[in-house]
């Protein structure tokens, strides 16, 4: 898609109502529903991260945005397509700060040149322990992506036309440190796949571009 027509259409996306746990849940592992269902979110004092979506212009005017793939580290989330994002320190003025400043961090994309256009449904992590709230935003020139060497193995541009294809969804069979050859809903993005809380902020996200797309 190009991106001006992107941009002209996005403000169709502030005004749209969010699908919430119906649009996580088509991509939710069935294991994710079993745990779920044995916590009290209310006792689990959950600690608070925020990630973003950026939408830019490519190469040739065609519409990106960006994903990361993690390094390989001694924690649930090693190895695997997320967001720009991370947990809420001291001196962030609220989430949206977070947000804005991690992508900063791990992607190069300097955070007074996004605009945002919307906040998603937060999405609780129980494996991390995590109310992860995500952001959609705008930046309206080819950014400069620089991966984060300590914690950013690769950046993935992903162009939404791929992403709004209904051929990248898939169903995938794999293991991790808590689940051992599990079959879970995913998406094939950039020659990778995406899965678990990711995949689940990605549906909500689909959801609402093809609203307004």
């Amino acid at each position: 898609m190009d991106f001006d027509k992107f941009l002209n259409r996005s403000s169709k996306l502030r005004k749209i109502k969010l699908p919430g746990e119906e649009a996580h849940y088509k991509l939710a592992p069935m294991f994710r529903f079993r745990e779920l269902e044995k916590i009290d979110l209310d006792k689990k004092k959950a600690k608070q991260a925020a990630v973003m979506s950026v939408f830019y212009p490519g190469s040739k005017d065609e519409t990106k945005f960006v994903l990361i793939l993690r390094k390989t580290y001694k924690g649930v989330h090693s190895n695997q397509v997320g967001f720009p994002g991370g947990r809420v320190e001291k001196g962030d003025i609220d989430l949206m700060h977070t947000a804005l400043r991690e992508t900063e961090e791990e992607v190069g994309i300097p955070r007074n040149e996004v605009q945002i256009i919307k906040e998603l449904t937060k999405l609780y992590i129980p494996p991390s322990n995590f109310w992860v709230h995500p952001y959609l935003g705008i930046m309206e020139k080819t950014p400069i992506l620089v991966p984060q060497e300590t914690e950013v193995e690769a950046v993935l541009e992903i162009d939404v036309d791929e992403f709004l294809s209904d051929s990248c969804m898939i169903r995938q069979t794999l293991s991790t440190s808590y689940a051992k050859n599990v079959e879970v809903p995913a998406f094939l993005l950039g020659g990778h796949v995406v899965w678990g809380a990711t995949a689940m902020m990605l549906s909500e996200m689909k959801d609402i571009l093809k609203q307004a797309l």
